[in-house]
């Protein structure tokens, strides 16, 4: 075999590795698989089980049913059995699983009997095999028992064979999980006679038993389909096996496509597409032709029950939309390369047949690049009676809508007789036409019919010879009123399709429009609460529902409530658990599913690639029985473009956190370096003064001494002002700084600067020039005085002799304007923004040589802390620097102080 044959399909080592690799992770199952009851299947569940406990496995029964048989409840010995969860239901008490108290136990191996089994109403999940799967997600490995006549494909086979319709049944896509599959086979002799031997069920239900179900033809029907059930399982495994090992061809997967009407044979058709699959180990969908115009006599129920079906047995839905139902489906199979359609047999009459009208002639006349198979649904003539769908309207409206229609065409009547004198009979037809469609764009069908026919009755009878009568007079009357018959209910149709597709057209440009919206709100979202907002309020929109965000900070952490539309929307403590749930397994609960359906919301997880991050609940109307197909996509699509951008603004927020720590970092860093390079001068300067004192002693002259004792204490200063700045930035790199606001003049902060100043350099001069009539600023009066004073004496120290420094303010636009403006050299307009950053010193300008770079970017960190900001500007006539501080004003002051977090 060439090498290229024999390369492994990279599907199944995936499938192989996440088998071999999910034990730790997800529980394995083995099921015992049995042709009927009382076959052995919970025997021998029970005996595999001994075996493993032998072994040293932590076996636990969570629920096996004896039924009395001793042979069976003798292997419970020496088991832990897990007491049972009792529940009072209509005045009966009833036993289920203990699911969380199996959850809680967390045993290696634990027991559930009758996989198919329905749970009693207020227990988490619907059905027990949604319990079993739980308890494979916990990562424990569980044995359970099933009957062939369960799995739901089968069901309308066994029903066929039987006579027995099963209500209980399992969904096939749940059945591909199992690890193992144990076929428990008895011979249908062996059988009844353990049934008639009261070893299956008690004597008076064992003889109608026998009478109905276990005849000896039933039951071999029944093991040939639990044999042909377990050789395709064995059959799909060693064809996976040898697959991933590269030892067969491995072809491209076909696709089967089956077309469904929305009647009762809906159903039976998704289950033989289920079954077709299987053998041909192929994707399969089933799709829905909605023909614009044409009454199908769909029932919206059944349609969904069957979509709800096909997506229980693993398939996909989809519905189309066109003006014929083969031209759609050849439409579809041409773009989505489909290897198989199946149809069932088409029920219309033999004229229609003859025709070429049937769905099959239209198809095979349209040579699909596909294989045509027509399943037998219904015997050959007999239709299928159809239930009329929730989306007829009421009587009452369609008599408004024929009420309308008779006063149109009334109206119409009366125009021609009043115009009848002026025009010729046949001009009349145009009146009732523009009536006919008239009714036809405000109405629906059966209105329009009937104002075309009201309309050929009233032109016949008022207008044509002889008038007043129903009579037509000759050939070319009888011509003229058929064609006028036939063109208003043209006329009539062809309106209330342009009607019906507008209305189909508005529909999709809301949704189109509403996910738009989505979009643009999602994008301008700057964290993820605002993510949240919008997604609950486009959700509300959309779907008429109240909605509701949880999320929780870790995979673990507890839900938090962070946004709701309408504000006071709120989940119940069952609602709650349901929402906890549903975030620790990232799948659907509530309302409309299958798990804990008792709460009224319906609760969507907000899955990502990472996790879960929370929950979206709606709550719809309580009227709403049932939730349309394109109502659940719509709300399916929105919390996953909400999912996304949550975690997106996750993401950037973590980014965003990084990033300031390591800038904190540098901070640290350069903070050192400026301690261990900027400390050390004025350090080395005292040392070296004081030295002389202590070494020379009288030696040293007093005017030598004094200038050395003058040298300490400037020094001494310089050293002061350096580590106040050190301190200063520590306080604005640490961490959100606490502002103390206050209601303060800005002569009073200045004017405590200047004293500062004039301590320092006691020969500066400076001018303010203050308009009396300045607004308080509020403001933390501690720090922006320091801030001032840093720009103050910036100026101080290169501003020349004798020049003086001019300060100015003036309230602009809610801000007040403070400039500082000096007569030095100036700050080169490309370093006027650098002068702000950290450490950094002028080539040339207002920096001093033996700076630290911290003055103006502390006079940021202070201005910025309060909403304002600084700016180096050009001195007045080009002399000079101006250093503009920008800070806002509020509103008049409150009574009181008030803290907070810049």
């Amino acid at each position: 075999m060439p090498t290229a044959d024999r390369r492994p399909d990279p599907e199944a080592l995936l499938a192989q590795a996440a088998a071999e690799e999910g034990g730790p992770r997800r529980g394995k199952l083995e099921v015992f698989l049995g042709a009927a009851p009382g076959v052995g299947k919970t025997y021998a569940m029970l005996g595999a089980a001994r075996e493993r406990a032998r072994q040293g496995v932590d076996v636990v029964v969570g629920l096996v049913e004896t039924h009395g048989r001793a042979e069976t409840e003798a292997l419970l010995a020496g088991l832990a059995v897990l007491p049972r969860r009792t529940l009072v239901y209509k005045g009966k008490e009833l036993e289920e699983l203990d699911l969380d108290a199996l959850l809680a136990r967390r045993p290696q191996l634990a027991l559930v009997d009758e996989l198919a089994h329905t749970n009693a109403p207020g227990v988490r999940h619907e059905r027990r095999h949604q319990d079993v799967a739980e308890l494979l997600d916990a990562g424990i490995d569980v044995l359970t028992t099933l009957n062939v006549q369960h799995l739901e494909s089968l069901n309308d086979v066994v029903a066929q064979v039987t006579g027995v319709r099963v209500r209980e049944t399992v969904p096939d896509s749940f059945f591909d999980r199992p690890h193992e599959v144990v076929l428990i086979d008895l011979p249908p002799r062996e059988l009844i006679e353990r049934l008639r031997q009261g070893k299956v069920y008690v004597p008076e239900r064992a003889q109608a038993a026998l009478e109905r179900y276990f005849s000896p033809s039933n039951l071999a029907a029944l093991r040939e389909l639990a044999l042909q059930t377990a050789a395709n399982r064995v059959d799909a495994d060693l064809r996976g096996y040898l697959a991933a090992r590269g030892e067969s061809g491995t072809p491209i997967r076909p696709r089967i496509v089956v077309a469904i009407d929305g009647d009762a044979e809906g159903e039976i058709l998704v289950r033989a597409a289920r079954r077709l699959a299987e053998r041909r180990r192929a994707s399969w969908t089933v799709a829905h032709v909605e023909v614009e115009g044409a009454r199908t006599g769909s029932d919206p129920m059944r349609l969904h029950a069957a979509f709800q079906l096909a997506r229980r047995l693993g398939g996909e839905t989809v519905v189309l939309r066109g003006a014929g139902v083969a031209e759609e489906l050849a439409s579809f199979v041409h773009g989505h390369a489909v290897s198989v359609l199946l149809v069932g047999r088409t029920r219309r009459g033999k004229l229609s047949r003859r025709l070429g009208r049937a769905l099959c002639q239209q198809l095979l006349t349209m040579d699909l690049p596909c294989e045509l198979t027509v399943v037998p649904t219904s015997g050959p003539g007999r239709r299928t009676a159809r239930a009329p769908g929730p989306e007829r309207p009421p009587w009452p409206a369609r008599l408004r809508d024929l009420g309308e229609a008779t006063a149109v065409v009334a109206l119409a009547t009366a125009l021609g007789a009043w115009i009848a004198p002026l025009l010729p009979v046949a001009s009349l037809a145009l009146v009732y036409l523009t009536a006919v469609i008239a009714v036809a764009v405000r109405t629906r069908r059966l209105a329009s019919i009937y104002a075309a026919l009201l309309s050929f009755l009233t032109y016949n009878f008022f207008f044509t010879d002889p008038r007043l009568s129903f009579r037509i007079h000759g050939p070319h009357d009888l011509v003229a009123v058929v064609s006028f018959l036939a063109a208003a209910l043209l006329c009539g149709h062809l309106a209330w399709r342009v009607r019906e597709q507008v209305v189909r057209l508005r529909a999709a440009n809301e949704h189109a429009h509403l996910l738009r919206t989505l979009g643009e709100r999602l994008a301008a979202a700057a964290d993820e609460t605002q993510v949240l907002a919008a997604g609950c309020a486009q959700l509300a929109q959309g779907l008429g529902a109240e909605s509701l965000a949880a999320v929780r900070e870790s995979p673990t952490g507890p839900l938090r409530r962070a946004a709701a539309v309408p504000a006071t929307a709120s989940l119940g403590e069952n609602d709650l658990a349901a929402a906890h749930w549903v975030a620790a397994h990232g799948q659907p609960a509530g309302r409309f599913t299958g798990t804990l359906a008792g709460s009224a919301w319906w609760l969507l997880p907000l899955a990502v690639e990472g996790g879960c991050l929370g929950v979206i609940g709606l709550r719809l109307p309580a009227a709403q029985e049932r939730l349309g197909d394109e109502s659940r996509r719509l709300a399916e699509a929105i919390v996953q473009q909400v999912a996304l951008a949550a975690d997106r603004a996750r993401l950037v927020a973590s980014l965003e956190a990084a990033r300031l720590e390591g800038e904190t970092e540098r901070l640290r860093t350069a903070l050192l370096s400026s301690v261990s390079h900027d400390l050390r001068s004025p350090l080395a300067a005292m040392i070296g003064a004081a030295t002389s004192l202590s070494t020379y002693g009288e030696a040293i002259s007093g005017a030598e001494r004094q200038e050395l004792l003058e040298a300490i204490r400037s020094e001494g200063e310089r050293l002061d002002r350096y580590i106040q700045n050190l301190l200063d930035m520590t306080r604005l790199g640490s961490g959100p700084m606490r502002l103390v606001r206050d209601w303060t003049g800005c002569d009073e902060i200045l004017s405590a600067a200047l004293t500062r100043l004039a301590r320092l350099f006691p020969e500066a001069v400076v001018r303010a020039e203050l308009p009396p009539d300045l607004p308080l600023l509020y403001v933390h009066p501690a720090l922006v005085e320091q801030a001032l004073f840093n720009i103050l004496e910036n100026a101080a120290k290169f501003s020349p002799p004798g020049e003086a420094i001019a300060v100015r303010a003036a309230a602009r636009d809610g801000r007040l304007v403070l400039d500082i403006v000096d007569r030095g050299p100036g700050i080169p307009e490309s370093e006027r923004r650098q002068v702000f950053d950290l450490f950094y010193r002028a080539s040339r300008g207002d920096r001093a040589p033996r700076g630290s770079g911290l003055g103006l970017t502390i006079v940021r960190g202070l201005i910025g802390a309060h909403g304002g900001r600084v700016e180096a500007l050009p001195g007045a006539d080009g002399t000079g620097t101006t250093i503009r501080v920008t800070l806002p004003l509020p509103e008049p002051p409150p009574g009181e102080a008030k803290e907070e977090s810049a």
